[in-house]
């Protein structure tokens, strides 16, 4: 029987371990493939050094400026006479000044198309390669030198002509957010800045929350964007990267707090024209299509009298608009021409069907196709037309009260969207009501061939709606949809479809008349509450799979649906089977939620620590890890105050009590302003971190073992060390030196050193253990104890109140009982093992980051774990020469021992977003474990 539940609970946690495992899958392997092409530079890139101020650079040791060029530029520029356009570009978490080199290079390019009209230089900070997503003590430091350096480059300038008197910044990363920090300055110009564009940039929130100065940055950078909105003027471009990028989901990088009061544009790589495509953290800086349509932006941005950047706040909203959003497939224009001359020797060819189709190979002249839209308003509601040829001119007009030709007409080409294999351009009848004619206009082609489709339908005959399959279906069940109709066009709104934790997967088959041509298809899921659009290009007759998951969920009072839209041919049929996608509901799960797993695996540990513990009082020894983890680790443990205190923060009288003792926002409440809640999702995370718990035990218990056998071979002790005093000279000693270490340097390496102690600790402890039992002539009260293990239950007990009855001193206690009470120790240092190595962990950030600097300064500052090793060294030096015996006569052991559940719920409720604080939670139980043994 106990073999079988066993097997159940290895079964279950490996179910559960499984599922996790696949979740982290579809997050870092399960998207589309790279589709962006690699930007090489033409010439050999040189960064040259700017010089900075001696007072700067004293400063600031560790952080340099450049200036990008290549071949006769850079040259050129060598004495710094600069005349071109200021341009500076951010590194971010561990990125490199050299990043630059994509923008620069496509920039210098464009610019000597031109001829040097007008051209970008581009200058990069060096960071140092700071890891500031991990520790946010340096970002106000990186935020002051940007804006030193700011200065600096337009003091570059002076005396030039057109001198520039503000600069465009790129931001990667965080060097997005350290862009949008300069405004929180207290002495800076926000004219100094006139553009800012983003690159996979975490606005929102922190990817994880590791230390408190990095959330207070984003604090102060965000509430001062929120409170002084309508006072800033500066523009700002996110651009996201979409499902490839793992380390920043896109939904961190939409502004949409901002978006209305600001002016502010997020966008997703797989939503630009031109780009279409996913990229991941590192490409979106050299992705050549994003960059083509960067550097596109940025000349057309150019204002033509102060050969600058425009200061025009419209003109810059309408350039991003054209570039980053919905492109016409013409040249930007600010006030575009909508009249335009249909004069010349063009040939003129009245249409009068429905639907039509006109394929061009070698037309030597011009032709104008005219479409009566007299006898088609009263029966269709909308024309659509599509174009393979994807120049860049007018293609589509508009007449006026024409019989069968016009002079003038307006242009509707601003009306076309650009799509990766086509131009499409639809348009409502009923708007129009003054138009007469349609104007299709097919230029000479002189050997090139495209196709030209029109036609006329009903929108409602065309809109198929598709009602997604439930979250609870696994995929089991499926729903279909037939399109028999031959259009070119069709919408399928996805009804129920705007939550972040919904994922589908759409089969499109097509079966057409003709397989001896294979025909053009484009599917697009567009999103209307976000630029976040998904393209996707297929051949007809064939089978696509498509997935649908989102970055953003849909906002409470947004009634819109996504919509499926079909760009296909006249000459196929098309069948649509969804279905939900369980592995990908567990990828947005770990891509949502990841981040709090750590809070659920260390409230998991502290429930099993909890339980030992009260074992001690129950009966008298401690259980092991696995067997109380199983016990003791549930969620009708934590789940439930959490979700009571989420509710009775909803009253006002309950707010302005838990305000009065300065209590922190519970983390679910965030969770809910950032539209981040999925059903049941505190439950699947706390089974998620369980079986982490339970499998992270087993490795370390394994891992103590291969240790201690290992230190066997080196060491083989005759009995088992009872030192009766709890802190020794050289303890004192060691600790001492660990406070200093902490204080002069870095706290998280005085955490390692201590926690490698105590792992040291529990190693010899373990290969004396293991010595005195494989040795019998050494331990004759083993024998004994095996030949009695028959006695009744009463004798055990009886024998046990006599054990308990003798002296304390260690030394004169039977040896089986000895060993008794150290694996006792043995398995209650584990479970300690296993909490303070996520402790551990999540300190590392601060002790790599102050690895890396070294040689600039040896004391980290701002340091985040000083203070937490000022409790923990002290604490787990203690509790490595803590004896069971010890604890268990302690008046301190009750309280101890109920600890660890109120700590459990306080890491999930304060801790699952902020994992900072979950150390601090960490160390309330250890240190009355500590006292109890004293």
């Amino acid at each position: 029987m106990v073999s079988l539940a066993k097997a159940y609970t290895v079964t279950f946690y490996g179910v559960l371990a499984l599922m996790v495992a696949v979740g982290i899958w579809d997050v870092f392997f399960g998207y589309e493939e790279n589709r962006c092409s690699m930007s090489y530079m033409f010439e050999y890139p040189e960064y040259q050094k700017i010089s900075l101020p001696h007072k700067l650079t004293r400063q600031y040791p560790a952080y340099e400026l450049y200036l990008y060029g290549e071949g006769s530029y850079a040259q050129e520029n060598k004495n710094l006479l600069l005349s071109g356009i200021p341009v500076l570009f951010l590194p971010g978490n561990a990125g490199s000044y050299k990043q630059v080199r994509s923008l620069g290079s496509i920039a210098l390019r464009k610019a000597e198309d031109i001829d040097f009209k007008y051209h970008f230089d581009f200058f990069s900070i060096n960071f140092n390669e700071e890891l500031v997503a991990l520790y946010g003590g340096s970002l106000k430091k990186q935020t002051k030198f940007v804006h030193e350096c700011i200065k600096i480059i337009l003091k570059l300038y002076e005396g030039q002509d057109f001198a520039p008197k503000s600069v465009a910044i790129v931001g990667h990363s965080m060097g997005g957010l350290v862009a949008r920090a300069l405004l929180t300055i207290k002495n800076f110009k926000p004219e100094l800045v006139n553009l800012l564009v983003t690159q996979a940039t975490p606005h929102t929130a922190p990817v994880m929350s590791l230390d408190s100065y990095l959330n207070d940055f984003y604090k102060t950078v965000n509430n001062y964007w929120l409170l002084n909105a309508q006072d800033i003027k500066l523009i700002t471009l996110s651009i996201a990267g979409g499902f490839r990028d793992y380390q920043v989901r896109s939904g961190l990088s939409f502004l949409t707090t901002l978006s209305h009061q600001t002016k502010t544009l997020s966008v997703v790589s797989t939503a630009v024209p031109r780009t279409w495509a996913s990229t991941d953290h590192l490409s979106i800086v050299w992705c050549k299509q994003l960059q083509l349509s960067t550097i596109r932006a940025f000349f057309d941005l150019i204002d033509d009298d102060t050969k600058q950047i425009t200061m025009k706040p419209k003109k810059k909203m309408s350039v991003l608009n054209h570039h980053f959003v919905k492109n016409p497939a013409k040249l930007f224009e600010e006030t575009p021409n909508i009249v335009a001359d249909l004069t010349g020797t063009s040939k003129w060819v009245p249409v009068k069907v429905t639907k039509w189709t006109f394929m061009a190979f070698n037309e030597s002249y011009a032709i104008y196709f005219a479409f009566p839209l007299s006898n088609h308003r009263k029966t269709y509601s909308h024309v659509f037309c599509q174009n393979s040829m994807l120049d860049r001119h007018s293609w589509i007009y508009g007449c006026i009260n024409s019989v069968s030709m016009c002079t003038q007409g307006v242009d509707l080409s601003w009306k076309t969207e650009l799509l990766p294999t086509m131009k499409t351009f639809m348009l409502k009848l009923q708007d129009y009501p003054k138009l007469s004619h349609v104007v299709v206009y097919v230029p000479s082609t002189n050997g090139n061939k495209f196709v030209v489709d029109c036609e006329f339908f009903q929108l409602e005959l065309r809109t198929v709606h598709l009602p997604v399959t439930h979250l609870f279906s696994f995929g089991l069940t499926s729903r279909q949809i037939k399109l028999n109709s031959n259009g070119l066009f069709y919408t399928v709104p996805l009804l129920n479809f705007g939550q972040i934790y919904q994922a589908f997967t759409i089969d499109i088959k097509s079966k057409c008349a003709s397989t001896k041509v294979e025909k053009n298809n484009v599917f697009r899921l567009h999103i209307p509450w976000a630029h976040e659009d998904l393209m996707i290009t297929s051949k007809a007759p064939t089978s696509t799979e498509v997935s649908l998951k989102l970055h953003v969920a849909q906002p409470e009072n947004d009634s819109h649906a996504a919509v499926f839209h079909m760009f296909t041919s006249s000459e196929c049929r098309y069948e649509i089977t969804i279905r939900t996608s369980f592995l990908q509901i567990l990828g947005q799960v770990i891509r949502f939620h990841g981040g709090a797993l750590p809070a659920y695996i260390m409230s998991s540990i502290l429930l099993t620590y909890g339980g030992q513990l009260q074992s001690l009082i129950s009966v008298g020894h401690c259980l092991d890890y696995t067997s109380m983890l199983d016990k003791e680790a549930k969620p009708y443990k934590v789940d439930p105050f959490v979700i009571i205190m989420k509710f009775m923060l909803g009253y006002n009288w309950f707010k302005q009590i838990w305000d009065s003792f300065f209590l922190p926002e519970l983390d679910a409440i965030f969770l809910n302003t950032q539209s981040m809640c999925f059903p049941l999702v505190s439950l699947v995370l706390f089974l998620f971190g369980t079986s982490i718990a339970y499998w992270g035990g087993i490795l370390s218990s394994l891992s103590v073992r291969l240790l201690s056998s290992m230190w066997l071979t080196l060491n083989r002790p005759s009995e088992i060390p009872n030192d009766p005093r709890l802190i020794t000279t050289r303890l004192s000693f060691l600790i001492m030196l660990l406070l200093i270490i902490g204080w002069t340097t870095c706290g998280a390496l005085s955490i390692l050193l201590i926690y490698v102690y105590y792992v040291f600790k529990i190693i010899k402890l373990y290969s004396n253990i293991t010595t005195l039992k494989n040795n019998s002539d050494m331990i004759p009260n083993i024998s004994q104890r095996n030949e009695n293990s028959t006695n009744s239950s009463a004798e055990k007990k009886e024998n046990k109140r006599s054990q308990k009855s003798l002296p304390p001193k260690p030394d004169v206690l039977p040896l089986s009982l000895a060993i008794d009470n150290a694996e006792d120790n043995f398995k209650m240092h584990i479970t300690i093992v296993n909490l303070v190595i996520w402790v551990v962990l999540l300190s590392m950030p601060s002790l790599i980051y102050w690895l890396k600097n070294l040689r600039y300064y040896i004391r980290l500052n701002p340091d985040p774990c000083k203070y937490l090793s000022f409790l923990l060294v002290p604490t787990l030096g203690i509790l490595g020469n803590s004896d069971i015996v010890s604890v268990k006569s302690s008046k301190l052991l009750k309280t101890a021992a109920q600890f660890p559940l109120i700590v459990a719920i306080g890491v999930v409720a304060f801790g699952s977003t902020h994992l900072y604080r979950v150390p601090y939670f960490v160390v309330i139980p250890l240190l009355l474990h500590m006292l109890s043994s004293i």
